[in-house]
């Protein structure tokens, strides 16, 4: 049967998201008012028309579980398929062992009689972390009609991304060298989208396995570079992999910009995400709101300006906001005055306090503290 099936991996790894990753993994974290950053994934992939969709867990999950429920907000939730929730480490836990997060070619080998039921013949892995809207179907045809063992989906901007995949190609588009560590990077910044036949990934997945081979990068990707036909596709559009507060805190930033808005959230491709049951934002008389985002539910009789607000932030008259992301149920008291910092959920900035970061440096406030 064509078609692909979707493998999303959303796990613990080394990153510098500091406060914000102490709660929640990367996959789960808000981004752009009112989405997670794992929307992305699944509506990419269900507007590509996958039906089927896995998640692999590993540590810090609770908050992803509590938000993807039952698929349902994605048109997941169905009586055969739908969306899969897959702990490849529950055994290790279960005989007392570390689970410890060594690769993606391990975590898949953790869940391989679930990969034994896919009923696709393609698969497409993709991370949890990653912000994008890809036109997932083309990217499916020219893998097809260019008869590659996989395609790995690469970005053209010159955003670095800590700890990266980077890929470079020949004039035809083929994969010559997979590097990564680097501390110049070169070639296209991979983006940790593959797309490869579901025969083939069992098959490397037990070759590894035989092997205590556990990296897809190294040992997939770059070991076997030569025997297999790994063929480029560059994306170039807006693509953020949140792997730290300043990478999260610039990318948030550029939603400000109306034509990265506009390619972000295509109508052609509409992002879903979780309901809320908030009501609409609401602008006090002396408030004042410029170049930000609003979502449902915000409270504004002070200055806001530049930001980013999620649903139930308060800013207080008297207290002005600029620069910022502050997270939902947030408060701003009046008199306050904040600056390039990221508020979790839950945080109060008490009257009269100021705040300042800078945009190179971010403050960061851990979920329900008061300052």
């Amino acid at each position: 049967m064509n078609g692909m099936h979707g493998i999303i991996f959303s796990y613990e790894k080394r990153n510098d998201l500091r406060e914000l990753g102490e709660i929640r993994s990367a996959s789960s974290i808000p981004f752009g008012g009112r989405y997670r950053a794992v929307d992305f994934a699944l509506s990419n992939l269900v507007n590509a028309g996958v039906t089927d969709v896995g998640v692999v867990l590993h540590g810090h999950y609770q908050s992803l579980l509590d938000h993807l429920g039952t698929g349902k907000d994605w048109d997941l939730s169905r009586k055969r398929g739908g969306l899969k929730i897959l702990p490849p480490f529950a055994y290790k836990q279960h005989w007392g062992e570390a689970a410890v997060f060594r690769g993606k070619m391990e975590a898949l080998a953790g869940v391989r009689s679930y990969l034994e039921e896919i009923r696709r013949d393609y698969v497409v892995l993709m991370d949890g972390d990653l912000v994008v809207n890809l036109p997932l179907s083309d990217i499916y045809d020219q893998h097809i009609k260019s008869g590659a063992d996989i395609t790995v989906v690469c970005g053209n901007d010159s955003f670095e991304t800590e700890n990266g995949t980077y890929f470079e190609l020949d004039g035809t588009g083929r994969v010559t060298d997979v590097l990564y560590h680097l501390h110049r990077p070169r070639g296209y910044r991979g983006l940790e989208v593959y797309i490869l036949s579901t025969r083939l990934l069992l098959d490397l997945v037990d070759e590894c396995a035989t092997r205590d081979q556990y990296s897809l990068r190294r040992d997939v990707l770059q070991a076997r570079k030569d025997s297999l036909k790994l063929q480029g596709y560059i994306w170039g559009g807006f693509a953020a992999q949140i792997r730290s507060v300043q990478e999260y805190y610039d990318r948030s930033m550029q939603l400000l910009d109306p034509a990265i808005r506009a390619e972000l959230f295509c109508a052609e491709r509409p992002i879903r995400a979780k309901a809320t049951d908030k009501s609409s934002a609401y602008i006090g008389p002396d408030g004042y709101c410029e170049n930000s985002l609003i979502a449902d539910g915000c409270n504004i009789e002070g200055v806001v300006e530049n930001s980013i607000l999620f649903p139930g932030v308060v800013v207080e008259a008297g207290a002005v906001v600029r620069n910022c992301v502050l997270f939902k149920e947030t408060a701003v008291r009046g008199g306050a005055a904040v600056s390039h910092l990221i508020a979790d959920k839950n945080v109060e900035i008490l009257p009269d306090r100021t705040l300042m970061g800078h945009s190179s440096y971010p403050i960061v406030l851990a979920k329900g503290s008061q300052v």
